[in-house]
């Protein structure tokens, strides 16, 4: 019996226009994916009524984004329907990638002790935005227009009008603001007059949800050329309840309206299972077909309409970044909108969120756009170098980072106008990189408990100072009490790490937590030196990092004007996980596929054979030899048609 999500129905909203007199509805949402709900959810937390409007009568049909990261999932706890959704997800650590039948590339993302989530848990989309539903429902001050859909938009500098199509005649809706999240193909971004720019690659991928009953462990599969479909590039994904995905691509011979057939879709699936060595009976539940896109708007506020997720930018699916982006930027439009509805900060504020979350998507594009070059290579050169990655990868396991996924984590905000500079050769957590959420001690008047750095520092800002005697802790409390103050109604904590031996009172101090940091573990992971201050912005990133206390009374008035301090340099990050020799391998792939395709088409041969010779010329005769025989080993031999990996073992 499958167990596939079927989401519910709603019935059609009826619902009244907004009268010549009336005074303008604070927030619309257009959209009610991930993105529109959660910007929902966040301004209502803010105290902030919002009218959602959906075009649909139900949550989208089908797992669409399925992997949801740590972070995205420390968004939907600030949110409020974490604990929900993560009764229902299927963690995952790792992944294995194959060059026929051959291991190319085993991975696990990073995860530790004091994580208090793993990396990565895979749900569908549908029952996300189901979770999401039910929340926003439940809410007061969120009111749920379905079968609703925006026609006409008409603008001034105070509001926005809506013309609405819906089951009982056309509504006008008037709103003091409007978020456009109502996705790729967005009827607000076509009526507001503005496109997505970028690129979009070649390949196009058909994707199905399939109820299987399989013992294979849940990590993500990929296989290049497979014996089972020779030429595509197959992706397993296992979901809650026996549902797996799988995703293929065609080749760009296919007729994509021919391929996108079930019994096509299903003999492709039964292929790959029968060289699985599957005996197992599986039903197909639903398919979709998608491409992969490198797109964004310009600007993501325009006037009184600001755009979020896939309204405004679009990423490659590999590494799994559309949702999570899309939720990142749902969490910091929430609070910067609240500022500006409730006047505790300029309307230039939103210019950061767009700064912001355009940088975002630059991040999210380079790391996504190298994954896509593997995954689907749109050139002659970058095809030649991915098959020669995959061959060499077979028997020079040095090779196979290049296919590593590079799977989706957190981005900065280092260039953000609101993020403050820093004293040069400052190291560890920095102003604009994300706060991860990690294992802490609370210390109370009966001893330690245990807790999360999120679940302290709670869904508004944050102040936390490291190694501080009593003194500070209270200019530290006092500081975060003012600033609650001007910030209000968004809430601000105050959290701080005593010194060794600074007996800071914990008894009765209601508008200070401190923690039990007496291994130095919290201190050593932020980098931080003693009497040290983060102060942390209610989406998770590091507003200032300072070591002169007083610094934290300008706080609120660079937020109030979306600008930070001029002393100091930006806050970037240097260092990376990958290794010297991995970044040269990465950069000669890149320029050697570059090269390729701007040589002559005749000449490639030529091309490579002088690149030989020259780079041959410059190393010694041993290592020739021996770069010659490892070129010339056949990794693409005919295979037996059964996979070297057991189901135990894939």
């Amino acid at each position: 019996m499958s167990t596939y999500f079927q989401p519910q129905k709603y019935p059609a909203t009826e619902f009244a226009s907004t009268g010549a007199t009336d005074e303008a509805l604070p927030v619309v949402v257009v959209g009610a994916g991930p993105v529109g709900m959660g910007v929902a959810l966040g301004l209502a937390q803010r105290g902030i009524p919002v009218t959602v409007l959906e075009a649909a009568d139900q949550v989208s049909f089908g797992s669409r984004a399925i992997c949801i990261s740590r972070h995205s999932l420390e968004v939907a706890a600030r949110l409020g329907f974490g604990p929900e959704l993560e009764k229902i997800v299927l963690p995952w650590v790792g992944g294995r990638s194959f060059y026929r039948d051959e291991q190319v590339l085993h991975f696990e993302m990073a995860h530790g002790d004091h994580d208090v989530r793993g990396p990565m848990v895979n749900v569908s989309q549908s029952e996300i935005e189901q979770i999401m539903t039910d929340t926003l429902l439940a809410h007061p001050l969120i009111t749920f227009h379905w079968s609703s859909s925006v026609a006409g938009v008409l603008r001034s500098d105070e509001d926005v009008t809506l013309d609405v199509d819906t089951a009982f005649g056309a509504r006008r809706l008037r709103a003091r603001w409007v978020v456009a999240a109502d996705g790729g193909r967005s009827r607000m971004r076509e009526l507001a007059g503005i496109r997505l720019q970028g690129n979009s690659y070649q390949g196009n991928y058909v994707i199905a949800d399939i109820h299987w009953e399989s013992t294979l462990p849940a990590e993500r599969m990929v296989w290049f050329d497979p014996p089972s479909n020779p030429g595509s590039t197959i992706i397993m994904h296992q979901q809650p309840r026996d549902i797996w995905r799988i995703d293929y691509q065609l080749d760009s011979a296919d007729d994509a309206e021919l391929e996108t057939q079930e019994d096509r879709i299903r003999d492709r699936i039964t292929r790959h299972l029968d060289w699985l060595e599957n005996d197992v009976p599986w039903t197909l539940e639903w398919h979709g077909f998608y491409r992969a896109h490198a797109l964004a708007l310009d600007d993501f506020t325009h006037g009184r309409i600001l755009f979020a997720g896939d309204a405004a930018h679009l990423v490659p699916i590999f590494g799994v970044r559309g949702l999570n982006s899309g939720m990142e930027d749902a969490e910091t439009l929430a609070w910067t909108l609240a500022a500006v509805v409730h006047g505790t900060a300029d309307e230039s504020l939103l210019q950061s969120y767009s700064a912001e979350r355009r940088a975002a998507w630059q991040q999210n594009v380079d790391n996504a756009g190298k994954s896509t070059l593997i995954m689907s290579p749109g050139s002659h050169g970058y095809r030649t170098t991915r098959d020669a990655v995959l061959a060499l990868a077979t028997t020079r396991p040095e090779f196979g980072h290049l296919v590593n996924p590079r799977q989706s984590s957190a981005t900065h905000a280092h260039l953000s106008p609101l993020t403050w500079p820093v004293a040069e050769g400052t190291t560890g957590v920095l102003p604009g990189d994300p706060m991860e959420d990690r294992r802490v001690r609370v210390a109370t008047a009966d001893g330690s408990v245990q807790s999360s750095l999120n679940r302290v520092r709670g869904t508004g800002f944050a102040v936390l100072g490291v190694g501080v005697d009593p003194a500070g802790a209270r200019m530290i409390a006092a500081h975060a009490s003012a600033l609650a103050m001007a910030l209000s109604p968004e809430s601000v904590r105050a959290v701080v790490v005593p010194a060794p031996g600074a007996a800071v009172a914990v008894a009765g101090a209601a508008d200070l937590t401190v923690l039990d940091d007496s291994d130095g573990a919290l201190a050593q992971a932020l980098g931080a030196s003693a009497g040290e201050c983060f102060v942390i912005r209610p989406d998770g990133l590091v507003l200032c990092r300072v070591r002169d206390l007083s610094l934290l009374g300008d706080v609120r008035d660079h937020l109030k004007t979306a600008t930070a301090p001029a002393l100091g340099v930006v806050p970037t990050h240097t260092e990376t996980t990958a290794t010297p020799d991995e970044l040269l391998r990465e950069n000669v792939w890149m320029g050697l596929s570059e090269a390729l395709d701007q040589s002559d088409e005749s000449d490639h041969e030529g091309f490579l054979t002088r690149l030989a010779l020259l780079l041959g010329s410059q190393s010694g005769l041993r290592e020739f030899e021996e770069a010659l025989a490892a070129a010339s080993h056949v990794s693409g031999k005919v295979c037996s048609g059964t996979p070297r990996h057991s189901h135990a073992d894939a």
